[in-house]
C-alpha cells in the first residue's frame, strides 16, 4: 500500500478542526485521511507549529517552503514523490494518488466513545444503592 504524508501549515492542533474559526475543508480532509487509513494506506501527518523538526528533516519539503513560503502549504506526499501544494485535496485525488478504489466502503465503526469520552449511561436515584447516598 501507499504512504501518504501531509505537511500542514502551523495549526492549534494536530487537525486544525479546533479552535474558534475551523476552515469547514479540515474535518472533510480529516475524514478522508481516517478512509484512506482504513484502505490499508499508511497515513502521516506533520503539523508545522508542533513537529517542525518534520519539516526540516526532509529535504524537498524544506526547499519547496523556503521558495514559497506563504502559499506551498498544505504539501502532500505519496511515496516520497510530491503531488500537491497549497490546497487539500479531495478524496477521489487520494484515492487516486495511493491507488485505493474511491468507491470502496468500510463498515461503520461502532460507537463506544464520544470525542467527549466515553457514553454516560443515566441513572436514576433507584439505580443507585442506599448506602451510597
Amino acid at each position: 500500500m501507499a504512504n501518504l504524508q501531509v505537511f500542514d501549515k502551523p495549526m492549534c492542533c494536530s487537525t486544525g478542526i479546533c479552535g474558534p474559526q475551523v476552515d469547514p475543508v479540515l474535518p472533510r480532509f480529516a475524514a478522508d485521511l481516517a478512509w484512506l487509513k482504513e484502505q490499508g494506506v499508511a497515513v502521516e501527518r506533520y503539523n508545522l507549529s508542533q513537529q517542525p523538526q518534520a519539516f526540516v528533516a526532509d529535504a524537498e519539503v524544506k526547499e519547496a517552503i523556503r521558495h514559497n513560503p506563504e502559499t506551498v502549504l498544505p504539501l502532500i506526499k505519496v511515496d516520497g514523490r510530491i503531488v500537491s501544494r497549497g490546497a487539500y485535496p479531495s478524496r477521489e485525488l487520494l484515492s487516486n494518488w495511493c491507488q485505493v478504489d474511491a468507491t470502496a466502503v468500510t463498515a461503520p465503526a461502532t460507537q463506544t466513545a464520544s470525542c467527549c469520552g466515553p457514553k454516560r449511561l443515566l441513572l436514576t436515584p433507584a439505580d443507585i444503592s442506599p448506602g451510597i447516598m
